[in-house]
This record gives C-alpha cells, sequence and structure tokens, in this order.
C-alpha cells in the first residue's frame, strides 16, 4: 500500500475499472428487486455548479447504497436541452443552439463522469434528439384525438423588443427580464392541454404520495385549488354575464361587477369611446401574473352598462377592473366590497357603495375594512339569520330554482399552455390548412432545423407544407412546445432510451415507478405536478401501468455562501472542476455529504472543505498503519470486557450507518458516526483481539464509506485484503449478539439537573437502579439533608431524584 493518499491518480484508475467493467450497465431481471434512483436532469449550460453536485452526489450515495443492499439498480442520466437560454446564447455567440447545447452537453458529462457518478451512460437521451421529441409528437397527436388538446387564443405577456413571449417570472417589476422592455398583455392563439381535466384525480392523489415533503404536497394542492361555489348570472342587456363564487352567502352584498379589459362586454363598450379603449390599452400593459395583479394599483372604469342582481333586479354598474384576467373563470367577478379586501379598497376608491350582509353575532358597525370571516346574514330579505354555511346551501337552492345559477366545483388550476413563441424547441405537429382547417402532419418526425440561427417563422423551407388531407399548399405550426412538456416524461424513456418502435416498451412496466426521485424545491409546482399529469396521460395510451411517476420525493437545500444563494451575479459562486483537481472527487462529495442534511441549505465553507480531505488522509494513514502488522482471526469467546465495547461500538456504527443512509437520508449524521468509530479505533489500546476488531471494524468503516467517497474505498478495500469491486459488495450486518451489553451506563439528575453516572448490571432491577443513584458520590452531596419526595427511573436511560 502506497503511503500517500494521492486522489488524482486513485480516481483515474478506479474510474476506468468502472468503465471498462460497466458496472453501472443496469439490466431487466424480473428476479430482483428493482430501485430506480433518479436526480433531475440538468439544463446544459456549460459547466456543473455546487447545486448540482450536490444533488446528484446525494442521488448516487442513495442508489449505491441500495445496490449493496441488493437491489437491481437503475441510475441514468441526460440532458434538458431545448429552451430560451440557448437561444440567448447563440444570439450573443453567433452560433446555433444546436452548437452551443451539444458542445456544452460533451463538456458536463466529462465533469460528472469525473465526480464517480454511477449513471448507466448507454442510456443517456438529451430532449433535443429527434428519437426523443418525436414521441412527444406522437403522443401529441393521439391526445388532439382525444380532445384532450385545443387552440384558442389566450393573453400572454408580450416582449415587444424581443418578440417573444414571456413567462410570468420573466416579468419584473412590469418589464421583460432580458430587453428591458414594457410588457404588453396580448391575446395570440395558443394550444392547451387539458390538465384540468384531471384535477380531482391530481388532488386527491397527494394523499397517497406519503413519502413526499407535507411542503411540496400542500404547494399542490394549493396550485390545484378545489373549491365548492356556485355559479350565478347576472343579466346585462339580453344577454348573460356568467361568475363564479365560493361565497353566495354574501351576494347580498354586490354592488358592482368587476369584468376584464379582455371581456366582449368591454371591447364591445371601446367601439364608440375613445376614453374606455385607452383603458384597455393600458391594461394590456400589466402582466399576467397573479401575484403583480394581486400587489399593483387597481384600477377601473364604469362601462356605462347594468348587471341585474339575479335575486333583488337591482341595477348594478359594470366596471372594467385592471386585477380582473379573461383566463380566470368567465372573465367577471361579483363584487361584494363589504366581504373583500380587494373589492373593499376598489369601492373606496371609486365611491362604490359597500352593503355589509355578513356580522359576527353582532350589531353591524362602520367597516374600516372588509369583513372576511362568516357569520350570521343581515340585509339579505329572507335569507336574514342564517349562518353563513346555510345560506350557501339556501342561495344555491333558490339560484337553481329560478334558473340563474347552479352549483359548481372549481379549481384554481387552469390548463396548461404549451405554446412556445422561440425556435429552439420541439416542434408542434400540426399544420394550417385553407381548406381543411387545423390538421395534424402526418409525416412524424417533424424536424426541427438545427442549423438556424433565428424562428421557424423566417425559414420557408420549415413552415411551407402540402396538406396531408388535399395535398393543396399550407403553413406548418411554427410555436414550439413548452420545454416542461420534454421534463414530463423523460425519466419513462430512459427505461428504453434506444426503442425505435414506440414512445416506451415493455421495460416500464418493470423499472416504473422511480423509487427515489431529487430535486429541488423550486420544483414542487409546475415540473412535479406536469409530470403526475403526463404519467396518466402514458397511463390512459396504455404505455405504462400506476398512476404516480414517482414513490419518494427528496427535496434538497440550496448551497450557500456568506449566507447568500450562490450565484454569477453576485459573485460567489464556486468551481466544482478546481475543487476535484485540488482535491479529488471523493473530498468534494464527502464535504456536501457531511456539511448539511439533504434537506437543508448547505452553507459554504472552504475550511471545511478542507477538512474532509484531512478526514480522507488520516483514513488512509489509520489503515496503513492498521497493516503494518497481519490481523489474528477473531476469537469472540476470548473478548475481555473493553474488547466486547470496542466490539459494540463497531455494530452500533453500522446499525446507525444503516438507519440513517436507509430511512433517515441523514447522511451528515451517518458520517459523523463512522468518524466517532474511528477515533474509538484509534484510542483503543493494542492487543491481538483488538487488532482483529479493528480490521472487522475497518472493513465495515470502508464498506460503509463507499456509496459516499467511492474511490477511495476501492483502494481501501483491497488492501484490507479483498478482490472485486466493492460497489458489489455487501452491505455490513449487524451482529445483534455484538450488542447485547451487561452493563449500562445511566445517568442520574437532581430535580431535573446532571449531578452524576451510575454504571448498573443491563438486567438489573428497579430497586437496584435507585440504590446505585441514591449511593452515587456527586448526587450524595445534593440530597443530604433533603427530603426525597419520588425517584423517576427511565429504563436503560437515566434517574432522576425529586427532593424537597
Amino acid at each position: 500500500m502506497q503511503t500517500k493518499y494521492t486522489p488524482e491518480t486513485i480516481e483515474s484508475e478506479i474510474q476506468t475499472i468502472w468503465n471498462t467493467k460497466q458496472s453501472f450497465k443496469a439490466v431487466v431481471d424480473p428476479s430482483k428487486e428493482k430501485f430506480y434512483c433518479l436526480a433531475m436532469f440538468p439544463y446544459p449550460s456549460g459547466r456543473l455548479h455546487i447545486g448540482h453536485v450536490r444533488n446528484y452526489t446525494i442521488g448516487d450515495v442513495i442508489a449505491r447504497y441500495q445496490r449493496m443492499k441488493g437491489k437491481n439498480v437503475l441510475q441514468p442520466m441526460g440532458w434538458d436541452a431545448f429552451g430560451l437560454p440557448a437561444e440567448n446564447a447563440a444570439m450573443k455567440n453567433n452560433v446555433p443552439p444546436a452548437k452551443w447545447t451539444r458542445e456544452n452537453i460533451a463538456y458536463m458529462r466529462k465533469q460528472l463522469k469525473r465526480l464517480g457518478l454511477g449513471y448507466d451512460w448507454e442510456r443517456e437521451l438529451a430532449t433535443c434528439d429527434v428519437d426523443y421529441y418525436r414521441w412527444e409528437q406522437w403522443l401529441f397527436i393521439q391526445l388532439y384525438k382525444k380532445g384532450l388538446i385545443y387552440k384558442k387564443t389566450s393573453p400572454v405577456n408580450w416582449d415587444p423588443v424581443d418578440q417573444t413571449v414571456l413567462a410570468n417570472e420573466q416579468v419584473i417589476d412590469g418589464r421583460g427580464w432580458r430587453s428591458g422592455a414594457l410588457v404588453e398583455r396580448r391575446e395570440i392563439p395558443q394550444w392547451f392541454l387539458k390538465i384540468t381535466a384531471y384535477a380531482e384525480e391530481l388532488l386527491q392523489g397527494l394523499d397517497k404520495l406519503d413519502a413526499w415533503p407535507d411542503a411540496v404536497r400542500t404547494m399542490q394542492r394549493k396550485w390545484i385549488g378545489r373549491s365548492e361555489g356556485v355559479e350565478i348570472k347576472f343579466q346585462v342587456g339580453d344577454n348573460d354575464l356568467t361568475v363564479f363564487t365560493t361565497r353566495p352567502d354574501t351576494l347580498m352584498g354586490a354592488t358592482y361587477v368587476a369584468i376584464a379589459a379582455e371581456h366582449p362586454l368591454a371591447k364591445q363598450a371601446a367601439t364608440n369611446n375613445p376614453q374606455i379603449a385607452d383603458f384597455i390599452k393600458r391594461c394590456n400593459q400589466t402582466s399576467t401574473a397573479q401575484a403583480d395583479l394581486e400587489t399593483m394599483e387597481k384600477l377601473g372604469m364604469d362601462i356605462g352598462l347594468k348587471a341585474l342582481h339575479p335575486i333583488t333586479g337591482e341595477k348594478l354598474p359594470v366596471w372594467i377592473a385592471n386585477f380582473v384576467l379573461m383566463s380566470y373563470g368567465a372573465g367577471a367577478v361579483m363584487s361584494v366590497p363589504a366581504h373583500d379586501q380587494r373589492d373593499f379598497e376598489f369601492a373606496q376608491k371609486y365611491d362604490l357603495p359597500i352593503k355589509q350582509v355578513i356580522i359576527d353575532e353582532q350589531e353591524a358597525e362602520k367597516l374600516e375594512a372588509a369583513f372576511v370571516e362568516k357569520g350570521i346574514l343581515i340585509n339579505s330579505e329572507q335569507f336574514n339569520d342564517l349562518s353563513s354555511q346555510d345560506a350557501f346551501i339556501a342561495i344555491a337552492k333558490y339560484l337553481e330554482e329560478q334558473d340563474k345559477g347552479q352549483r359548481k366545483v372549481n379549481f384554481r388550476l387552469h390548463d396548461w399552455g404549451i405554446s412556445r413563441q422561440r425556435y429552439w424547441g420541439c416542434p408542434i405537429p400540426m399544420i394550417e390548412c385553407p381548406d381543411c382547417g387545423t390538421v395534424p402532419a402526418t409525416d412524424l418526425p417533424v424536424v426541427l432545423p438545427e442549423n438556424l440561427k433565428s424562428g421557424l417563422k423566417q425559414n420557408p423551407t420549415f413552415s411551407q407544407v402540402n396538406c396531408p388531407q388535399c395535398g393543396k399548399e399550407a403553413q406548418r405550426e411554427t410555436d414550439t412546445f413548452d420545454t416542461f412538456m420534454e421534463s414530463s416524461w423523460y425519466y419513462a424513456r430512459y427505461a428504453c432510451p434506444d426503442y425505435d418502435k414506440g414512445m416506451l416498451d415493455d421495460s416500464v412496466h418493470y423499472w416504473l415507478p422511480v423509487d427515489q426521485y431529487i430535486g429541488g424545491i423550486e420544483h414542487a409546482i409546475l415540473h412535479l405536478l406536469y409530470a403526475r399529469f403526463f404519467h396518466r396521460l402514458m397511463r390512459d395510451e396504455g404505455l405504462v401501468k400506476g398512476d404516480e411517476p414517482f414513490t419518494r420525493l427528496l427535496t434538497q437545500g440550496m448551497v450557500l455562501k456568506d449566507n447568500e444563494k450562490m450565484s454569477k451575479s453576485k459573485g460567489n459562486t464556486v468551481d466544482p472542476q478546481d475543487l476535484i483537481e485540488k482535491y479529488g472527487a471523493d473530498t468534494v462529495r464527502l464535504f456536501i455529504m457531511f456539511a448539511a442534511p439533504p434537506e437543508q441549505s448547505l452553507e459554504w465553507s472552504d475550511s471545511a472543505v478542507e477538512g474532509s480531505f484531512r478526514f480522507l488522509k488520516r483514513l488512509w494513514k489509520q489503515v496503513l498503519t492498521h497493516l503494518e502488522n497481519q490481523a489474528p482471526t477473531l476469537v469472540l469467546d476470548k473478548l475481555n470486557d473493553t474488547e466486547r465495547a470496542l466490539r459494540r461500538k463497531v455494530h452500533e456504527t453500522i446499525a446507525k450507518v444503516s438507519d440513517d443512509l436507509g430511512r433517515r437520508y441523514t447522511f451528515n449524521t451517518a458520517i459523523a458516526a463512522i468518524m466517532e468509530l474511528l477515533n474509538n479505533l484509534h484510542r483503543a489500546k493494542d492487543s491481538p483481539q483488538t487488532h482483529a476488531i479493528r480490521q472487522e471494524a475497518l472493513e465495515a468503516v470502508t464498506l460503509m464509506l463507499s456509496p459516499i467517497v467511492p474511490h477511495i474505498s476501492q483502494i481501501l478495500w483491497q488492501e484490507l485484503g479483498h478482490t472485486g469491486l466493492i460497489l458489489d459488495a455487501s452491505w455490513p450486518q449487524v451482529d445483534k449478539n455484538a450488542l447485547i451489553c451487561d452493563e449500562l451506563k445511566m445517568v442520574v439528575q437532581v430535580n431535573g439537573k446532571l449531578r452524576g453516572h451510575i454504571t448498573v448490571p443491563a438486567n438489573a432491577e428497579k430497586q437496584v437502579i435507585e440504590t446505585a443513584a441514591l449511593n452515587e458520590s456527586n448526587v450524595q452531596r445534593f440530597i443530604t439533608n433533603k427530603t426525597i419526595k419520588k425517584v423517576i427511573v427511565v429504563p436503560k436511560k437515566l434517574v432522576n431524584v425529586v427532593v424537597k
């Protein structure tokens, strides 16, 4: 064994062996229990950051542990390769996005391999590969034929400089995140997926995901937002204006109706009124983000129309309001200022009536703010004195009998707009024909030209086609898919990445669902919800079985430096490549796993990285020193008390680390327990049997550390006398006999404060324990001349003497 720990040579050597032996190649084996471990695949931005390293190291540790426990492990890797950043980089560097993306993939693949991550690289996929996205196009057409996909105009955030739609997250203070231009609200044709058809199932399915963080499930429940209410008709002229409310008990307090700027009534009113037309134009210069609507100044304009109250017949003014969106409900809301704070502020601003119809079992008083709680009805004619709960039922019944409303379940969730007016994405496989209308493409795959630097609309070779039905000249759809489409089913394609006769083959029935999924909490809603939705779409297409894609979810925390999230803009990033070259991959992996529990934020520390490196050097030296003398055979019945205690510590550590890695995922406490054991071994007085125990312990330590630091563990495993790969070795087993303890050390308290320790036989009766506690020398100082009220014995842990 070489005397110096040299990670640069060790890690290269071990990785070459893994590659040669195809150590991580996953093969379907029905005779073995499978374990599918997956970390969310990265966007190929160019270089890995520490957040990537943390995410993928966590996954690799779990996968290696499960393999040592006898599972047939699948751990793949790929690339979420489409998206706007590639287009922006292409514009900046004057290269096609495809070239930029594939060069980044090649570089980042090398970085991942250098970390020693145990991926089956034969299953690698990139979502920009036509062999991948062709099946997404195929599924789109199947869903279109089922009526689960449709096209309609929809309000979007439009950047007039970049000439593109922006996601709500890309609108900052009303301006485009890249161009800085004032964002406009426009209506353009968009493709939608009917996720609302699965809203109830997606909501109910959350109850079964008991191995997901509660926070994620709560966020999804709120996002889906199931609510029971009443759909109410307000008559405006000869037409009905429909609104939905969860508070029909407040209906008698409605004093005006607010509509969206895009509502047909608003457009009609603007035809001959320049002031209204100008106000609508100003409304269209605001973001469609719900968060922005809640914080911006509430503005409105009376358009001169009246809506008849469905019960009283009172004429209520109809206002355009900038906080109402056409995409929410029917683009109209009934406004009850006395019982909704937003409506209250709006009514005060424009001097509209405020009519209180709910009280909290007290007399009505002048309102300083909206009373939003439920209570007892007043000023509500025949519904007076009813509770809000009873009034809900009574008013709903009345409206249904009068054909002026109906009870309805509504969802906050809206259908998924999947169109993007961008080039670098999967083409939507539809064709617009002047005679036949919208028809699906039949020449799948619709291949994205990869040599372009600008959009598809400017490329007639792509956009001009013949209609597959009538043969006449037609136009391809030039929008591309939202990139969440690609990331919603990639986990399933890993089971059969080379299958060319369909979207998926039967191997998915062996590998799915993913047993452990790992990624950031920021993906709690969109990606994870869309993936759950897509799984159900594939299920109903007969492609997969089961309802859920991911059995267990781990959301790792952020990496911080100086109490701030690492980012290029803050100038506080750390390049993992530099760390690997200086300390080796094992040191980086060890630091990442030791610094904090995975679900918590990790505070970066240069000194802690150095400390991890020192630990590995000490471990190397400890094994080197141990091997200077050959270990004798361990003879259990010849161990003295000290030796038995040392061996007990070994197996207590195995038990703890097994639980920490296998169930609790508290990797930091597992590493701490191993470090404590190594300290005990170092301090142990030498004897032939101590040397034998040390051999057993170092073998166990090497096995337990191998998922975390696999390179050094492989070398130490060999030096300790073993052949073959440590990753194929079995996880160490706890010897339950070694855990048997003849004596116990117990804490002694007086009035709840620590005053001493006692050692008693493990099977000692309560009276024996009490006597030992009361006779302990330091305890005697605190109980002499005092009255002992009682002695509390907590078995195997502590004694508390209560005195007066």
